[in-house]
């Protein structure tokens, strides 16, 4: 090594070390924790207007989806996937009743979302989303893009159920 190559080396500043990942910034690869079961990330799935992020997890062979919204505070959902088909997007009811429960329309909105990963819909592009809730505050969740619904249930998840186990 020459004699300029040694001097520029202790003038130069240090590489920044890399940020931890946060459950907000993790992706395919990664390994999280959810109500104490431990899920690899194999997609990702983000709608930057509304900060929201659905992530897909897998243990063995068991494949759930953790919803994530940053508002004021970030709210958490696990859903696992469920039969069922509607036949127009444009005719989605404001109640649903499935396995004598009701559910109720909580929200709708649509938004462009960009994937990577293993994600219900391979490729980027607008996405609408109705979002359901029991009076026993069961979850229901309707995603339609490209043609295709996917209908998921689940229930709300306390921020302190989850966390980052390993960022890649």
């Amino acid at each position: 090594m020459s004699l300029f190559q040694r001097i520029k080396n202790l003038v130069s500043k240090p590489a920044p070390p890399m940020p931890e990942k946060s459950i907000l910034t993790i992706g395919p690869g990664d390994v999280c924790e959810v109500s104490l079961v431990t899920y690899q990330v194999v997609g990702r799935t983000q709608n930057r207007q509304r900060n929201a992020i659905v992530l897909t997890l897998q243990d063995g062979t068991a494949i759930r989806y953790l919803a994530i919204e940053d508002r004021e505070r970030t709210l958490f959902a696990l859903y696992q996937p469920i039969d069922g088909r509607l036949d127009s997007f444009e005719e989605v009811p404001t109640t649903l009743e499935l396995d004598d429960r009701a559910y109720h329309m909580e929200e709708h909105y649509s938004g462009i979302i960009q994937s990577s990963g293993k994600t219900p819909f391979q490729q980027g592009g607008e996405q609408y989303v109705w979002q359901y809730v029991s009076d026993d505050r069961m979850l229901l969740r309707i995603e339609w893009q490209d043609g295709r619904f996917m209908l998921y249930e689940g229930e709300s998840v306390l921020p302190a159920d989850v966390r980052v186990l390993r960022g890649g």
